[in-house]
């Protein structure tokens, strides 16, 4: 007998607890050519914001050991475009989609839920707040848990879908972030997003991005991603969607043992484009192997 991987987060029901993350993914139809889209639990979009973004200069991506850097700049299309040219694929397809957005003020972030709340193709979304607040001064929202709440409380006034927070890890008290993000109104948390790093380029005495600092993601930062769904886990009482180096599903599973109710891999689709549905099968296939009948058994099955 299979075993049963469905997992809910905050009301949307997935068919397995492997998702994508946003930045890594494109918008979906750009992976469709190395694996089955259907396959996988959850597609989560390149974050959207009001109007199109360029992103930074380039070089804005470099590999580093354990992971890479990443100083994109938040490049997208746009919502405009994203409803217009994006929404018609997702009609095709049977996995969940989670929209992620971002803003510079409060808002931009209640006008974009608003905007998204009326898509049906649109399953969920998830907030980045790892975004300067241009109208106090450039604090990040996700490094302050008033300015976090704030817009969780926006967001959530203009929508009734499912409202995923995904949290910086350039914080203080991750469980500070994440207790003010749920006492708002998320149904649902995203932990981590990057860690703020750097690269030095020792021949030419200059940082390799031009962007000076970046995200690094990959294996380097998944036991910091581990410890942090660990402690706001056992803080909250919403699903956890767990991120950071994600690489197998060795690697998934140590998550949801954590306390994650899903997970999203991002930097294993760069080596592997089709990284995401074979997680989903070397879980499966791991279950089977134990004897698991369900996955939800190992949700928070850490022994401590």
């Amino acid at each position: 007998m299979k075993p049963n991987l469905t997992v809910n987060i905050g009301g949307i029901q997935l068919k397995n607890p492997v998702m994508t993350a946003s930045g890594t993914f494109g918008y979906g139809p750009e992976f469709a050519d190395y694996l089955d889209l259907n396959s996988l639990g959850g597609i989560i979009t390149k974050g959207l914001s009001l109007k199109p973004r360029a992103g930074n200069p380039t070089p804005r991506i470099v590999e580093t050991c354990g992971g890479m850097l990443n100083a994109i700049g938040l490049q997208n299309v746009g919502i405009e475009e994203f409803i217009e040219k994006k929404i018609p694929f997702y009609r095709t397809l049977e996995t969940k989609v989670i929209a992620n957005f971002f803003g510079t003020t409060v808002d931009e972030y209640a006008e974009l839920a608003g905007r998204l709340d009326a898509i049906p193709e649109v399953a969920g979304m998830e907030v980045n707040i790892s975004c300067p607040n241009v109208k106090q001064g450039g604090i990040v929202f996700g490094t302050d848990p008033a300015a976090a709440a704030a817009v969780v409380a926006a967001v959530r006034e203009r929508t009734g879908k499912t409202v995923i927070v995904k949290l910086s890890p350039n914080v203080t008290d991750i469980v500070a972030m994440a207790q003010a993000c749920v006492a708002a109104g998320a149904d649902a948390l995203s932990l981590i997003n990057t860690i703020t790093a750097m690269a030095i380029d020792l021949k030419t005495k200059r940082p390799v991005l031009a962007n000076i600092t970046g995200g690094l993601s990959g294996p380097a930062i998944k036991p910091i991603a581990l410890r942090m769904v660990w402690q706001v886990a056992k803080a909250v009482n919403v699903p956890i969607i767990g991120i950071g180096g994600i690489m197998t599903a060795t690697d998934a599973l140590e998550f949801l043992l954590a306390g994650a109710t899903a997970v999203q891999v991002g930097t294993a689709s760069f080596l592997d484009p089709g990284a995401a549905g074979r997680i989903v099968r070397e879980m499966e296939e791991y279950l089977v192997r134990e004897g698991i009948s369900d996955v939800r058994e190992l949700i928070g099955a850490l022994k401590v």
